[in-house]
């Protein structure tokens, strides 16, 4: 009989960790937690230790008995672990610089879960994924494995496409759609139910339910009044179109502004790019200073300045999806599942990103309102794109890759495709071994 809960976290030397350790702590009396491992590959070796040092600084303080562990061998962690926290970043942070610079250089927005950036990813990340999960269904085939990986919602779908595993996508920004909507209320988070639907960095909010009524128009009303809360720390301020959300009868998340405002936000990216650098050289730049923060041995509680990294209360969702399942709380969740009906149109067997009932079985998926039929078509578009994706990176075959890009609306085609595809396959040739046969 285990006397508590053996949670791993692979990528555990990424910065967003300190706000999982005291998301974790927090919970320290829903959540019996006896071990804490901490994997990383031997690039992130130095990271991690500093992680787990803090972890520990973390822990001492809050006056709970965890053991925090250490280790580059994934099989030790994942030994008889009840959950796995998924946080890898395949090819780190230089790798997906490449992909941004590699995008602009061909006309496109260039970001890490979108357009042949969000391609690139997929095909370096899903093939690791899968490897995980071989080890998971041999060392801890009970474990729930909570996904954070991006990109999120194609990862999981090659998971459970291909594995046994049981695994939740899991993002952070219906968590502050959520927050910022009941901000915008003046109410107490835990008043208001927010249902949203779509895929990942894909979805609508379709209704916000507060004191018996929908406020969603409310919402709609303060957003073009100029007081949106809803978008991200790592995304600039932007406009949405005041008429686009006064005729759309639902809340686009601030990803979708690649695809409703595409032309604006490259002429923004390529000028970002000339200046302080692309997304990922800001976020290189500011991982640096969190480290430098983090080794500080007098620190023991996670820096005020985690908030200005995209990932912003990710903890929220990993933590309490952990808390839910194993007190099977019934909670609402947003979260990357199979679709099985829930949104009509999609196929029931690829992953969407929906509301959805957690339960110590797993979540139970609210069922959707038909979708306008714009903005269906466009979904479908998209998720078509994912599953062509999917098998791409699992096979290795090109023709499935061009196929899946030349749907992507932030993609350019005809030779500029094949060129930028090449040498995106060429600049990640390691991590896509599936593809080299391409460069024969």
């Amino acid at each position: 009989m285990k006397n508590g809960l053996k949670i791993a976290v692979i990528g555990a030397g990424s910065s967003y960790t300190p706000e999982l350790i005291e998301g974790l702590l927090k919970r320290k009396d829903e959540l019996p937690i006896s071990e804490l491992w901490l994997v990383d590959i031997e690039e992130g070796k130095k990271k991690v230790d500093i992680i787990a040092a803090l972890a520990r600084r973390m822990i001492k303080k809050e006056g709970v008995k965890i053991k925090v562990e250490v280790t580059l061998d994934r099989r030790l962690a994942l030994q008889d672990a009840d959950f796995i926290c998924s946080q890898f970043r395949a090819g780190c942070l230089d790798a997906r610089v490449k992909d941004e610079r590699i995008s602009l250089k061909y006309g496109m927005i260039g970001q890490e879960t979108n357009g042949l950036g969000g391609f690139a990813n997929a095909c370096r990340t899903i093939p690791i994924a899968l490897e995980i999960c071989k080890e998971i269904e041999e060392l801890c085939p009970n474990a729930w494995l909570l996904n954070f990986t991006n990109p999120s919602g194609m990862v999981t779908e090659a998971i459970l496409k291909h594995s046994k595993v049981k695994a939740i996508g899991l993002c952070n920004i219906p968590v502050i759609m959520q927050k910022g909507m009941a901000a915008m209320l003046d109410s107490d988070e835990k008043d208001i139910i927010m249902q949203v639907a779509g895929i990942n960095h894909f979805i609508w909010a379709r209704q916000v339910l507060h004191n018996g009524e929908n406020k969603l128009e409310k919402i709609v009303d303060k957003i073009i009044a100029g007081n949106d809360q809803l978008v991200p720390s790592n995304i600039p301020a932007f406009s949405w179109p005041a008429e686009l959300l006064k005729n759309m009868g639902m809340i686009p998340c601030a990803y979708l502004r690649y695809y409703y405002m595409s032309q604006d936000i490259l002429e923004q990216e390529l000028v970002e790019a000339e200046g302080e650098g692309t997304r990922g050289e800001v976020v290189k730049a500011m991982e640096k200073r969190l480290f430098d923060i983090y080794s500080d041995p007098q620190v023991n509680t996670k820096p005020k300045e985690l908030e200005k990294r995209g990932g912003q209360y990710y903890s929220e969702a990993a933590c309490e999806l952990m808390t839910s399942i194993y007190n099977d709380k019934r909670t609402i969740m947003h979260v990357n599942i199979r679709n099985d009906g829930a949104i009509a149109g999609l196929p029931d067997d690829c992953v969407v990103e929906v509301s959805s009932i957690i339960t110590k079985s797993g979540p139970l998926a609210l069922n959707v309102a038909p979708f306008p039929s714009d903005t269906l078509r466009l979904l479908q578009l998209m998720k078509e794109f994912e599953t062509l994706t999917v098998e791409a990176a699992v096979s290795g075959d090109l023709n499935k890759a061009k196929r899946a890009l030349i749907l992507n609306p932030l993609v350019n085609t005809g030779t500029i495709l094949d060129r930028a595809l090449r040498e995106t396959v060429r600049e990640n040739i390691e991590l896509m071994p599936q593809f080299a046969h391409i460069l024969k």
